[in-house]
């Protein structure tokens, strides 16, 4: 009962939640509550100037008990064929980073430009190495808190990592009940950093649903973790390790932090990687950072855009002009953040490899990938812990070359699971090497060989 409660969230509430929803809702501008599915056609800002060279709808989907969460998203169909392409549904970090930031600073059409000012309104351009190329994705604003998707009963609902999940497996067969079209479709889930608890908690809810033969089937095929935290405890030998291999300490300050034991430890030598003294690594190859786009109007490695993205992207965001276009409902949810600092949310698995050892039983695909020039969420752990399931390897570490010159190195296992480590990337890889990570996740999607 406790699994199928969980699944269906159909159950009713008390009446003071009924009253409560009543009087939040009568502060949301009935003229302006957008349906699953409100095509955007113009963005403000996005160059060139004209409809928008890209397919997007954005809207919000109901979850929880009298759907009670209204979870936001941004749909952007592939360029390619989205009749028969792949759907991505993504989910980004923090927990509570908006989704948004994935589809502007990451992998999606759209990069923002560096300002010209403070005071204009921020421009955007097309991503020439977005994912979106080859396949669909669905981006969405999760836990709800996060972006543009709010609580009607609460501004401090509290959601948990399980709970969460279950929002997301109701999120996506409710919408593909609102998008038959694509119910054939592979379908696949990801996200990054924080996403690497919460998307295999998610595949694997949508797996239960399947198993329960809830309609519509999830045609559910696998899931992507770029950089992902999966597990609580932090191996510290890793940090420093990454971090003596980046040239980031010295021999003998390697030495010390290798006998330091806890979070002294950080305290101590953190600072030595971290703020001011962070590593940005050097892209490989012999492209610099405005050849390496071709022409295009778009700087994604630039320096000011990734400390200044946040505060950006909140001046983009917040403009009467964005709101309206992104049919957003006026008095609903609270301001947009590209992070929600303080979020209200329980984090209550601490260990994601069980749901990845459950997930492979079942034969789900699945892609980890890794930057190795991340010092927290560092590769050295992500290779231990995706060895740590035991399974055996099929096709064993060996570089991956991109125009014949090595861009990382890459191992399968026999349980359809891939890693990748990408050279010269970072924390949120698709921001810093681009155009390696497109053609990483086209072949990977693709079922290319690497």
């Amino acid at each position: 009962m406790l699994l199928a409660n969980l699944l269906r969230r159909r159950c009713c509430s008390s009446l003071p939640l009924l009253l409560g929803s009543v009087v939040v809702l009568w502060f949301c501008s009935s003229l302006h509550v957008a349906a699953a599915g409100s095509k955007v056609e113009y963005l403000p800002g996005v160059q060139p100037e004209g409809p928008l060279p890209f397919e997007l709808e954005t809207g919000y989907i109901g979850v929880g008990k009298l759907e009670d969460i209204q979870l936001f998203y941004y749909f952007v169909k592939s360029e390619s064929n989205p009749n028969i392409d792949p759907i991505v549904l993504w989910i980004s970090g923090g927990p509570g980073c908006s989704s948004f930031v994935a589809m502007t600073e990451e992998l999606g059409p759209l990069l923002f430009d560096v300002p010209k000012n403070n005071w204009s309104l921020p421009t955007l351009s097309l991503n020439p190495y977005s994912w979106t190329k080859v396949a669909s994705f669905i981006f969405l604003e999760l836990p709800v808190g996060a972006g543009f998707s709010y609580a009607k009963s609460s501004k401090n609902y509290t959601a948990t990592d399980v709970e969460t999940s279950y929002h997301a497996a109701e999120f996506i067969r409710k919408w593909l009940e609102d998008h038959i079209q694509y119910q054939s479709n592979s379908f696949y889930v990801g996200g990054d950093s924080y996403s690497g608890i919460t998307v295999p908690m998610v595949v694997q809810a949508i797996s239960d649903g399947i198993d329960a033969k809830f309609k519509p089937l999830v045609n559910l095929k696998g899931y992507l973790i770029g950089n992902g935290v999966t597990f609580k405890d932090v191996n510290y030998g890793d940090t420093f390790r990454t971090a003596r291999g980046l040239g980031l300490m010295s021999i003998e300050q390697y030495t010390s932090a290798e006998a330091c034991k806890g979070t002294d430890c950080v305290d101590e030598f953190g600072p030595l990687f971290t703020g001011e003294h962070y590593y940005w690594p050097n892209v490989i190859g012999e492209e610099n950072d405005a050849e390496r786009f071709r022409g295009y109007n778009v700087h994604a490695f630039d320096r000011h855009l990734i400390f200044k993205a946040a505060l950006i992207a909140s001046r983009w965001m917040n403009h009467d002009n964005v709101l309206e276009a992104l049919h957003v409902r006026k008095g609903c949810g609270e301001k947009w953040a590209k992070c929600r600092i303080p979020l209200h949310y329980e984090r209550t698995v601490h260990d994601s490899r069980p749901y990845h050892a459950n997930l492979s039983t079942k034969g789900y695909r699945s892609l980890i990938y890794s930057g190795n020039a991340d010092v927290f969420v560092n590769s050295f752990s992500t290779e231990r812990w995706t060895k740590s399931l035991n399974y055996s390897v099929i096709d064993d570490w060996r570089p991956w070359l991109i125009n014949n010159r090595i861009v990382g190195y890459t191992r399968t296992f026999s349980n359809n699971m891939t890693y990748v480590k990408i050279l010269g990337s970072d924390h949120i890889a698709p921001t810093i090497t681009p155009a390696d990570c497109f053609i990483m996740f086209k072949r990977w999607i693709s079922h290319e060989q690497f």
